[in-house]
């Protein structure tokens, strides 16, 4: 194939203007790289809290350190995963096994979170970039084990600078930021993060700024979506580059109109969203799946290591100014494909997750965590968790999320101001716990 410098697009290794030094961690060594290799470490914490070496209770936060980060932690018994919601004017980080409140930190704004990759880090998006959070939470490799740290947790002087920060993927052992306001996007090794300096990232530059997604593959080629402000209309894939930066485009579609989201499936397949259908990026090539409707749009997916299929929302009301959807999709990435399952709930776009064996697990507005079985559809449980709940207007507004880590899930309940915590194979709720904010976005690290 003929290298094709393309016109749209500029790619460059850049390193990151060095931030202000903070206190140095020491004995840092290689951690576990994601969450689901820390699955079972995960669970097992459930029962026995390392917690920090002074846990706080929900009712008696501490507030977190800004800019400095804890020189050393302290060695726990298992890992211990913890949680950080988001709420008006700030962050709260809990110990997901006990709800006890590890730290609080102010800021303003509308601020969302994002797992960084490492099983350690998580990524705030906030005004003027991707600031890092170091959860204070992390294990190490030793030999054939692993040994479990915790500290207290600190907001980073470290920020991604973007205009508008964005999605944030983690594919194939990289991360990759995308800012709607230039189209710029940021890849960089998550094991890389640390307390002093952003870790270097290749830097790639769509043709114009549009609300987008890229993922990076395991062998560097690049997924990215194409649009401007106006309309997304598909993506491409680009090769790894080349000497001079420059990448060739190794397939390109525009059959995917308003293009969103993303989910990765067994089999390094990668999907996007989109108004009728999903476009299916595998082995090098772009296929369109469409819609059994004119407009079937999917615009949020959960994928899964465990399952070649793709769990997705799906609307079918152009029209509407909110469809509250009472189906969804699974899409087969290696048959090619898309089904649409009725249901008699409805859910929003914080709902979707997927379970420790691939299975699809969606929040329903009736309160209940249903799980599906993600080859058939089939509901195989459904947890009551909160009250039944309605999608609010504003998609900015708190409504109940989930997190899953291993075969544990967490769900948000913001009219009780409280989390619940369920145990997936026994298809119950084993703990509920009060936080001290209205919570509105929510993810974790396994520690």
């Amino acid at each position: 194939m003929i290298l094709i410098k393309i016109s749209i697009a500029v790619m460059t290794i850049t390193e990151q203007t060095k931030q202000r030094p903070t206190t140095q961690r020491l004995g840092r060594t290689l951690r576990a790289p994601a969450l689901a290799t820390l699955a079972a470490s995960a669970a097992l914490a459930l029962a026995a809290c390392g917690g920090t070496a002074a846990p706080q209770s929900a009712d008696a936060p501490t507030t977190g350190a800004h800019g400095e980060h804890s020189a050393a932690g302290s060695e726990v018994e298992a890992a211990a995963p913890r949680l950080v919601l988001t709420h008006d004017g700030g962050l709260t980080v809990i110990e997901a096994a006990t709800g006890h409140v590890a730290a609080e930190f102010p800021l303003e704004g509308f601020n969302r979170v994002n797992p960084a990759g490492d099983g350690r880090h998580v990524l705030i998006s906030t005004a003027g970039g991707f600031q890092v959070l170091d959860m204070g939470s992390w294990s190490e490799q030793h030999g054939d084990h692993l040994h479990h740290f915790t500290t207290t947790p600190a907001l980073e002087n470290l920020s991604f600078p973007a205009e508008k920060p964005g999605h944030v993927v983690t594919h194939g052992g990289k991360t990759a930021l995308f800012d709607d306001g230039t189209g710029k996007v940021q890849v960089f090794n998550p094991e890389s993060l640390g307390a002093e300096e952003l870790p270097l990232t290749q830097d790639f530059t769509s043709a114009s700024a549009h609300h987008g997604v890229a993922v990076q593959l395991a062998d560097d080629k690049l997924i990215v979506t194409n649009g401007n402000s106006e309309s997304r209309d598909g993506a491409s894939l680009l090769d790894k580059p080349a000497a001079d930066g420059t990448r060739a485009a190794l397939a390109s579609s525009d059959q995917c109109p308003g293009v969103h989201g993303e989910a990765a499936a067994q089999g390094d397949a990668v999907v996007l969203g989109c108004q009728d259908g999903i476009l299916l990026i595998k082995d090098g090539t772009m296929t369109k799946l469409n819609s059994p409707d004119s407009y079937g749009r999917i615009g949020n997916q959960a994928g899964s290591d465990e399952s070649p299929v793709v769990l997705g929302d799906y609307k079918k009301d152009k029209d509407a100014e909110l469809e509250r959807p009472q189906q969804f999709s699974l899409t087969d990435t290696a048959t090619g494909k898309l089904r649409v399952v009725p249901i008699d709930y409805s859910y929003s776009f914080r709902s979707l997750a997927r379970g420790p064996k691939g299975e699809a697990l969606i929040l329903g507005t009736d309160g209940k965590l249903h799980i599906h079985d993600a080859g058939s559809g089939a509901e195989s449980a459904a947890i009551s968790v909160t009250a039944p709940w309605e999608e609010p207007l504003e998609w900015q507004q708190p409504r109940p999320a989930i997190f899953v880590d291993g075969a544990t899930a967490y769900v948000s309940d913001p009219a009780a101001k409280k989390f619940h915590v369920v145990d997936l194979a026994a298809a119950a709720v084993t703990a509920s716990h009060a936080v001290p904010h209205t919570p509105n976005e929510l993810t974790g690290i396994a520690g």
